[in-house]
């Protein structure tokens, strides 16, 4: 699934090519698409674009007259750059938003349709679409410990919550654990001010040089090729290979459909987390679907 990086690189690559220009037809290829009712797709075009922006993992854009088209591309889906007027990719198209400039095309590997537009009529609909996690870029470390700490969870569901967390998920987390040297089943109740303080900081380096190296890979082009497994990841997708820190084998633990990966040298101690001990830690406190993980809605304060 995009996290932080790869959406703020997506949204980039839009600002250059959509914004300020005019959006003159949404063409969609899937019923299963769009999940609201109003405004209706044909209300925002002819309109032009004046805003984009991150909301979660999903992405914003914004049109004349404060309307919003909310993507969220979940697991498979992917937006592409073609020129203008291009046709849907057969059964992968999912929809078509034509400029006269190009036109940004959404597909989705599978069968599975996960992939969603929401359409807001304002942007106080737009942002109620956000799941309410905070910007670890936007807090200092007091509040990223109170968001932490405000319910015992394991440090891998804590940092995947987008109710607590913005744009964090599987494998960004593997990502900043590995870095912070803490364990994915370390509670956070648990840690002390030291290792809160490395978390915040990791998180904070992490993305920053994840977001700066998609940056870079695609040197103003569109982004292509997006996906959670990178060659220069530490962890993440590398089980059984060398940790770059240590030389010991990345090991996995596996939850439902969830992997995480970890190295016990740098992370655990030596000690390897078995399956059954992340399961009997999660209990139902882990999601069985990123649907789950995406949708549970808590409370705001």
């Amino acid at each position: 699934m995009p996290e932080l990086p790869d959406i703020t690189v997506y949204i980039e690559a839009l600002e250059k090519r959509i914004l300020h220009q005019r959006l003159e037809r949404i063409r969609i290829g899937s019923p299963f698409l769009i999940r609201s009712v109003e405004p209706s797709p044909r209300a925002l075009e002819t309109r032009r674009v004046i805003a984009l922006r991150r909301v979660g993992k999903r992405i914003a854009i914004g049109v004349e007259g404060d309307l919003w088209l909310v993507i969220h591309l979940m697991i498979a889906g992917r937006l592409h750059w073609k020129p203008a007027g291009a046709k849907l990719p057969g059964r992968r198209g999912l929809a078509a938003f034509d400029f006269s400039n190009g036109t940004v095309t959404l597909t989705e590997a599978g069968t599975q349709h996960r992939a969603s537009i929401h359409l807001a009529g304002s942007t106080a609909t737009m942002l109620a679409l956000d799941p309410g996690g905070i910007d670890v870029f936007d807090t200092g470390l007091t509040g990223f410990t109170a968001a932490l700490t405000a319910s015992n969870h394991t440090l891998k569901r804590a940092l995947t919550d987008p109710h607590i967390f913005s744009g964090i998920g599987n494998a960004y987390s593997d990502e900043i654990l590995h870095r912070a040297r803490l364990s994915p089943v370390a509670l956070t109740q648990k840690l002390s001010a030291g290792e809160i303080e490395r978390l915040w900081k990791a998180a904070r380096d992490s993305l920053s040089e994840w977001t700066g190296r998609l940056r870079a890979e695609a040197a103003g082009d569109f982004p292509e090729g997006v996906t959670a497994f990178r060659p220069g990841m530490a962890v993440h997708g590398k089980y059984g290979q060398a940790c770059p820190v240590c030389g010991n084998k990345v090991q996995r633990i596996r939850h439902a459909s969830n992997e995480t990966n970890y190295c016990p040298g740098c992370q655990t101690g030596g000690r390897l987390l078995a399956d059954r001990a992340l399961s009997r830690l999660l209990k139902q406190d882990w999601p069985r679907t990123p649907e789950e993980l995406e949708m549970r809605r808590g409370p705001r304060s």
